[in-house]
C-alpha cells in the first residue's frame, strides 16, 4: 500500500514531555491526562472522522536541546501532523522555532513562561496551559490589597522570572520590596529565606512572601521550620501545585493564593468524568497537570472534528483561532491574537482536613477569564 494511502487513514500526534528529569512528576501526569482526554473526546474510539489517532511519545528529559531535536524528528521523520508539549518552559522556548521551521502546529501544555505566547511566539503555537500572567494576575486578585508588603521567591529561569515579572505588573496597590531568585535545583534555602525575612520583618501591616516554584525540592518546609509566621508575622502565599507538593501546605492553614486546578473545585461534566475515571483507574484523584493534559487532548480532538479530520496546518490554525472547547476547568477559548487559552483560575484558602495528606484548597471565588486582563505580549 502506498504511504500516502496509509497516511490518509491516520492522524499522527507527537507528545514531547519530561518522562524523566526534574519535572518528571508533571510530565507523567500530563501524559495520563492526555490519553484520558483522547479517550473522552473520541468516546473511546481513538478516531476522528474515520481516521485513527496515533500518539508518538518522546522524552525531552527537561533539556532544551533534546526537546528541540525530538520535535524536529517528530515533524520530519515521524511525519507528526501536530505536536503537544513540553513540560518545561526552557524546553518550550527552544522548540518554538522548530514548529515555525516545519510549519506545523505545536500545542503547548503545560509550560508556563509568558514568552511562549509572548515575544518568542509564532503563529504555529497554541497553548492550553495557563501562562505566567494568568497565574500572576489571579494571585494578585488574592493578595493585592492596601497595606500589604510582598517579597517574591522564584527559580532563576524563564518560569520563575516571567512569573515574578507578570506578578509585579499585576500588583497595583500592595508594595513589592524584595525579589529573590535561586537556582532551579536549590536544596538549601537558608540564605535566600534570611534575605526575605530581613526585607520584610520590620514592615508594618500584612507581610507576605509570594512563591513561584516547580520541581521536587521546594522551600515550603523550610519556611515552616523557621516559623516565619509566628516569629516575624510573615505569611506564605503561592499558586496551586501537585498534590504531593501540597502536603507542605498543611503547615500553612488559611494560606491564600490562586490555582489553575484542584480536582474538588470545578463543577462540570468533564471534570466529573475525569475525577470518576481517574479514581477508577488509579485509586487516586486526578492532579494539577492531569487536567491540563486532558484539556490539550480535547482541544486537539475538537479542532480535528471541526476541520472534518483535515490535519493540514492551515486548516488547523484557521479552526483553532478563537475556538472554544470544554475542559475539566470549564470552557477555554484560544485568543485569536496570541493563541493563549483564556480560562478560569481559582482563588483558594488552605484548609487542613485530616482525611487528606495535603492542604486542601477551598474555593473562595472563581476568577473568570473576563476578570483578568491578560496582556497580549507578542509582536504580531
Amino acid at each position: 500500500m502506498p504511504a500516502c494511502a496509509a497516511d490518509a487513514k491516520e492522524i499522527r500526534i507527537a507528545h514531547v514531555y519530561s518522562k524523566t528529569g526534574p519535572l518528571e512528576a508533571y510530565g507523567k501526569q500530563t501524559a495520563t491526562g492526555f490519553m484520558m482526554g483522547l479517550d473522552y473526546a473520541t468516546n473511546g474510539t481513538m478516531t476522528v472522522a474515520g481516521k485513527k489517532l496515533i500518539v508518538i511519545e518522546k522524552d525531552d528529559q527537561g533539556k532544551p536541546d533534546v526537546g528541540k531535536n525530538l520535535l524536529a524528528a517528530a515533524y520530519g521523520d515521524d511525519k507528526a501532523d501536530i505536536a503537544v508539549g513540553p513540560t518545561s518552559s526552557g524546553v518550550a522556548l527552544a522548540m518554538l522555532p522548530v514548529a515555525e521551521e516545519y510549519k506545523k502546529v505545536l500545542l503547548v501544555e503545560p509550560a508556563v513562561a509568558d514568552a511562549i505566547t509572548g515575544d518568542k511566539w509564532n503563529k504555529y503555537i497554541f497553548r492550553t496551559g495557563r501562562n505566567s500572567s494568568q497565574d500572576a494576575i489571579s494571585n494578585a486578585v488574592a493578595l493585592d490589597k492596601q497595606g500589604v508588603t510582598i517579597a517574591t521567591l522564584a527559580q532563576d529561569y524563564a518560569f520563575g522570572r516571567d512569573g515574578v515579572k507578570a506578578f509585579k505588573d499585576a500588583i497595583k496597590t500592595a508594595k513589592i520590596v524584595h525579589e529573590e531568585y535561586l537556582p532551579q535545583n536549590t536544596t538549601d534555602f537558608t540564605a535566600g529565606i534570611q534575605r526575605i525575612i530581613d526585607a520584610l520583618k520590620d514592615k508594618p501591616g500584612r507581610k507576605v512572601v509570594w512563591i513561584v516554584w516547580a520541581g521536587a525540592s521546594s522551600p515550603f518546609n523550610k519556611f515552616a521550620d523557621l516559623e516565619v509566621k509566628q516569629r516575624y508575622g510573615i505569611e506564605v502565599a503561592t499558586g496551586g501545585n501537585i498534590l504531593p507538593a501540597m502536603a507542605a501546605y498543611k503547615n500553612f492553614p488559611g494560606m491564600e493564593g490562586a490555582t489553575y486546578y484542584y480536582f474538588g473545585i470545578p463543577k462540570n461534566p468533564v471534570n466529573e468524568w475525569l475525577v470518576a475515571n481517574h479514581y477508577k483507574q488509579f485509586k487516586a484523584p486526578p492532579d494539577f497537570f492531569t487536567a491540563g493534559g486532558m484539556s490539550a487532548a480535547i482541544a486537539v480532538v475538537e479542532a480535528l472534528k471541526k476541520a472534518g479530520g483535515d490535519a493540514s496546518t492551515n486548516k488547523l490554525i484557521g479552526t483553532m483561532e478563537g475556538m472554544s472547547f470544554d475542559t475539566p476547568k470549564g470552557k477555554m477559548t484560544f485568543r485569536k491574537e496570541d493563541h493563549q487559552a483564556m480560562q478560569s483560575m481559582y482563588h483558594f484558602k488552605i484548609k487542613v482536613d485530616p482525611a487528606f495528606p495535603w492542604g486542601v484548597p477551598e474555593l473562595v471565588s472563581e476568577i473568570k477569564p473576563e476578570q483578568m486582563s491578560v496582556p497580549i505580549r507578542n509582536k504580531r
